[in-house]
């Protein structure tokens, strides 16, 4: 056994870890990040890239099949054929690329990465079991837990075999005939659509009166009438039982139903990674069931910290990501504090569903403005001109309290829709705004300006 001492010392190396190790690394700090398995965490390895990735070949393939058929666009084409196989390999080059990356910078940043498990012996003391079996003891000025969270399971639908979660999903090799998706937030929805397209009949099956519960009914609406064109089943107020002999069995209020399936998924929401590792050693506050944090993310221990899942909703990686920087730049005695705004919000379902700052039912006596993509040139080009773009504001000041879209390609306006945020910004302002032509983006002024009152194209 080797020991050594260090002064910033971060477990886990997935968004939050990462970028805070990049930063204590940049700012002249001895770092040491502590990664059980590849760097990059579920986002890069198992979870935003690899479904992103799945999500583009769907789309692809799907629209490749739309041109076997009578189109407006005059292409002829034969039908296509799917090598799911050749496609996961596609996506696993891509996760390579990545997370080679990651530890690039890491190693750029002259941050030590240790390979193995952690293990907390007090607030300051480490030890890490290597793969090699050695073990090191790791003294350390501030600790940083960053272990992230994990999918959760139903007690009657154990993960193996035909009952996959997310992972497990994103590593077929072959397109399930039949398959159910238990739960019908984001995860669900975006894998049980990209299912769909590659030729799945797919199930969903939610315990909640609609889709996407967090989320008020009108950005809903264009996402099922989108799975109902592709022949996605949808049962809301649904309960999975047990699944037994290639059928599900779902409570639907008081009636029973078997639904044939040959895979099924479970997506019931993720759970933060707190147990096995010694955490419950330093008996550290809770907030429920995570890591009680302040505003600079210290936890109720001195010299510890915690950012990313482990600390709570949302759980997204750029929020991970912002937390890892303001810790560094905490422990570097920065005049830092976390008051962001906007915390961008984004379903990769079909349409695409944006989400930053208030919902309606959130503002209180706000108005809102909605401008229809329907009234877009650049979505009528692309023959998706589904959904619509809204703008949450108080009518005294004209403040903006929350930007929402559902559409085709909307997630590429996020960022500007938290920019304006962030800056404060004033319907009069958006309105001022010139936005390029022909763009989605266009939407963005036009609901402005239909705010206070000047619509142009509506």
């Amino acid at each position: 056994m080797t020991a050594r001492a260090c002064k910033v010392l971060i477990i886990g190396g997935g968004p939050g870890g990462y970028v805070a190790a990049i930063r204590a690394g940049q700012l002249g700090f001895d770092t040491v990040l502590v990664e059980e398995g590849a760097v990059g965490g579920t986002c890069l390895n198992v979870g935003c890239i690899p479904s992103k990735a799945l999500i583009h070949t769907a789309e692809v393939f799907s629209d490749a099949s739309a041109l076997a058929f009578d189109n407006p666009f005059g292409i002829t084409s034969a039908a296509p054929q799917i090598d799911l196989a050749r496609a996961v390999a596609w996506k696993d080059g891509i996760v390579s690329r990545l997370t080679g990356g990651v530890a690039t910078l890491l190693r750029k940043a002259r941050v030590n990465v240790l390979q193995g498990r952690a293990q907390i012996m007090d607030g300051k003391t480490v030890e890490v079991m290597a793969t090699d079996g050695t073990v090191e003891t790791l003294r350390c000025e501030n600790l940083v837990i960053a272990t992230g969270a994990r999918a959760q399971t139903i007690p009657t639908l154990p993960f193996g075999g035909d009952i996959l979660s997310s992972t497990e999903v994103l590593a077929l090799e072959t397109v399930p005939k039949r398959l159910c998706v238990v739960g019908g937030g984001y995860i669900g929805l975006e894998i049980g659509t990209a299912m769909a397209k590659l030729g799945a009949q797919v199930t969903i099956v939610e315990a909640a009166p609609q889709l996407l519960p967090l989320y008020d009914g009108d950005l809903i609406k264009p996402v099922a009438r989108r799975l109902a064109a592709l022949n996605v089943q949808v049962l809301t107020a649904a309960r999975a039982q047990n699944y037994a002999d290639g059928q599900l069995e779902v409570m639907v209020g008081e009636t029973r139903e078997l639904i044939a399936a040959d895979k099924v998924l479970v997506t019931v929401g993720r759970g933060p990674n707190i147990d096995g590792f010694g955490l419950e050693t330093l008996g550290l506050d809770r907030n429920g069931r995570y890591l009680a944090v302040d505003g600079h993310c210290r936890t109720s221990m001195r010299g510890v910290y915690a950012v990313g899942d482990v600390t709570g909703e949302p759980m997204l990686a750029h929020r991970a990501m912002a937390q890892g920087d303001l810790v560094a730049r905490v422990i570097a005695g920065e005049p830092v504090v976390w008051d962001k705004r906007a915390m961008p919000a984004v379903c990769f379902t079909d349409p695409e569903i944006v989400v930053v700052g208030q919902l309606p039912t959130q503002a209180g006596n706000a108005d809102v403005a909605v401008f229809p993509f329907a009234g877009n040139g650049r979505a009528m080009t692309r023959d998706r001109d589904d959904g619509f773009l809204r703008i949450v504001f108080t009518r005294e000041s004209g403040l903006v309290l929350g930007i929402h879209a559902v559409g085709a390609g909307v997630s590429e306006m996020a960022g500007q829709f938290a920019l304006a945020l962030e800056m404060g910004a004033t319907l009069t302002d958006i309105a001022a705004t010139i936005q390029a032509h022909p763009t989605q983006s266009e939407a963005v002024q036009e609901a402005a300006l239909k705010g206070l009152g000047m619509a142009l194209h509506i």
